[in-house]
């Protein structure tokens, strides 16, 4: 998950993932590291907002569509692999 450290929205998605039973996230601070944020465009086709989420390699997008997809039934199989 590409975040920053006051990001209402990283902190939201990530309480869904852990009370999805996720322990372990990898959070790319991309406030602390300008280079990570270049990194972050290039991998979510030039999305610029925080958070951006990726489930392996999945690009997922941000907080509302990961709670969209846990909604729809969608983040459970995707969290299972």
């Amino acid at each position: 998950m590409y975040a920053t450290a006051v990001c209402p929205y990283c902190i939201r998605a990530e309480q869904l993932l852990k009370r999805k039973g996720i322990t372990t996230i990898e959070k790319i601070r991309v406030d602390l590291d300008p280079t990570r944020r270049d990194e972050m465009l290039a991998k979510s086709n030039g999305q610029r907002t925080v958070p951006q989420i990726f489930i392996d390699d999945l690009h997922v997008g941000g907080c509302d569509d990961l709670y969209e997809l846990d909604r729809h039934g969608k983040l459970d199989p995707l969290l299972a692999n």
